[in-house]
């Protein structure tokens, strides 16, 4: 026990649990724990609104497997990062949002920046907590912490600002970390029963493979099975593209050799995934989910067990650790699917080369204004193996989910199932703080830069050398498409009319950059990276649209008042 501030044991706490950098804007509610952040050995980043502060968390804790860490002054600035708390939440991201309160004497009496803090998070922290005695700062911080690693989400503190005063004997502790088990022998006994008795065998990996460092695991088990190994929707860092069981991520725009091949599993082993509803929906035009197949679910949150998906074998446990245990238990027992693990393989090799080739012909247009789809195979080819890569919600950046391939884990960050416009560019930014050694990339549509764009300030100001990619085609691509399918063409509010984002960029301080033409793109990234300047590129390509992205959530409509069919007749 040692006697201090109450800022000073909060402070303290987050030295111990390894906090070495914190996201948000500076605010009164809590400059007294902030004036010693930085003789305590942490970095404040201040950014240009909360909103990407906490998408900063979320980018730096999905990249370094730590803690997120953001903060803003009470009322106002707290509701700023409702958004981005939401995202953290459907990515499993460790944030832990810390939200000064109004003083403890003024509660309920209106005061300025007030508001309850806590009902507004409470559907979207695995914990939420509210210091209700500065002598218990340190010990309820310290249990945030805890419950954001072994809960695998954000998590809130809501700390009265007057509660950063005070003075008394403190203890500060050290991380707790809660182990993960291999799962129940129950569980294990009978996934490996129906493992062995699969003949055609398909190992679905998700984040919980990535979360969890499980990718060594997974492959091994694939391996001993010759099992053909899929990536869950926007997980496409899950398992390395380059070894020969890997056939790409499933979901909207990923790899139809993928689709074609979980088709015809007979077994389905999903690691470390709920099996999402969007990112199971037919593509392309198949059906490709097999109704028949058993499914083996393997998870961390025994919540997502059997949610989605009627599974046979529930595990819970780590995705790395339950493969691990599996193939322990498979290793040296008679399995039907060796007999066919040729005409497997075979089947592999062609589905990736026919999609493959399928690629290579819709990406090769020469035409400027550029295709999407060229301009994403540019940067496929140019992007640097080590790269970490956002990506935002919208048609093009949603396409990239073709063509964005890795070999190594916590490599693509994307906004999940909460798809919130303005993601990419600040998760960027955490990613980049985090691992300073790597290119960080971010594809961004023009109308979700607008929502982001601020920030390069903070990149200038903060030497945080992340490279843009905005795709100008000077609409809501996405939105627009249903307006073609389902509205005659009735263009409302999806039309753009931008500037340069480039010039806006170089007026900023950074790099700015315009791609008009297909052999520029790579060079233009490229040389961005190699700069290791904060980098605009103003990718200008046509208004061609990809796939319909939300078709499972729209009907024709019907008019009844006469007064609306005549406006549509018109």
């Amino acid at each position: 026990m040692v006697r201090m501030s109450a800022s000073e044991a909060f402070v303290e706490t987050l030295v111990a649990q390894g906090v070495t950098d914190v996201f948000g804007i500076v605010g009164s509610a809590y400059m007294e724990a902030l004036d010693i952040f930085e003789p305590a050995g942490i970095k404040f980043w201040s950014v240009a609104h909360e909103q990407n502060a906490a998408h900063m968390a979320d980018g730096y804790s999905r990249v370094s497997n730590r803690h997120g860490v953001c903060i803003g002054q009470n009322g106002p600035g707290i509701t700023n990062f409702v958004t981005a708390i939401a995202a953290a939440f459907w990515a499993h991201s460790p944030v832990v949002a810390i939200t000064p309160q109004a003083g403890s004497m003024g509660e309920g009496l209106g005061g300025f920046q007030e508001t309850d803090q806590m009902p507004i998070f409470s559907k979207i922290t695995k914990y939420q907590v509210e210091v209700k005695r500065f002598e218990r700062i340190a010990e309820l911080t310290h249990r945030a912490f805890t419950l954001a690693m072994a809960e695998r989400g954000p998590v809130q503190i809501n700390i009265p600002r007057d509660y950063f005063y005070g003075e008394t004997d403190y203890e500060i502790r050290e991380p707790m970390v809660i182990e993960r088990s291999s799962g129940g022998s129950m569980g294990l006994a009978a996934a490996a029963r129906l493992l062995a008795e699969a003949r055609f065998p398909v190992l679905m990996a998700g984040g919980g493979v990535v979360m969890g460092g499980g990718q060594a695991e997974a492959l091994e088990l694939a391996e001993l099975l010759g099992a053909p190994a899929i990536c869950s929707y926007l997980h496409n860092d899950a398992l390395p593209a380059s070894h020969d069981l890997a056939c790409g991520p499933i979901g909207y725009q990923g790899s139809k050799a993928a689709m074609r091949i979980v088709s015809q599993a007979d077994v389905v082993l999903a690691l470390g995934t709920r099996l999402g509803p969007f990112g199971t929906l037919p593509q392309y035009g198949i059906e490709y989910w097999p109704d028949d197949a058993r499914i083996i679910q393997v998870d961390s949150d025994h919540r997502t067990l059997g949610l989605v998906k009627p599974a046979e074998v529930v595990i819970h446990g780590d995705a790395g650790a339950v493969a691990a245990e599996l193939t322990r238990r498979l290793q040296g027992r008679e399995l039907v699917s060796a007999a066919t693990r040729d005409d497997r393989m075979a089947r592999v090799r062609a589905e990736k080369e026919a999609w493959r080739r399928e690629l290579d012909a819709i990406s090769s247009s020469q035409d400027v204004p550029m295709a999407p789809r060229t301009a994403l195979r540019e940067l496929e080819l140019a992007m640097p193996e080590n790269a970490m890569v956002t990506t935002d919600i919208g048609n093009i950046c949603s396409v990239a989910n073709s063509y964005l391939s890795f070999d190594r884990p916590n490599s693509m960050f994307a906004a999940m199932m909460f798809g919130n416009c303005g993601y990419a560019y600040p998760t960027a930014m955490g990613a980049k703080v985090a691992a300073p050694e790597r290119p960080a990339v971010a594809y961004v549509g023009d109308g979700a830069w607008g929502m982001s764009l601020a920030e390069v300030l903070t990149c200038v100001r903060e030497n945080i050398p992340v490279v843009a990619c905005v795709f100008n085609n000077r609409q809501w691509g996405a939105e627009k498409r249903n307006q073609i399918d389902f509205y005659d063409d009735r263009y409302v509010g999806t039309m753009l009319e931008n500037p340069s984002f480039a010039a806006i960029g170089r007026a900023m301080g950074a790099e700015g950059v315009v791609v008009e033409k297909p052999g520029e793109v790579g060079d233009a990234l490229r040389a961005a990276v190699e700069s290791d300047r904060p980098t605009v590129l103003e990718i200008q390509v046509s208004q061609e649209l990809g796939e319909p992205f939300r078709r499972d959530a729209l009907q024709m409509p019907v008019r009844l008042l006469e007064k609306y069919a005549k406006y549509s007749s018109e």
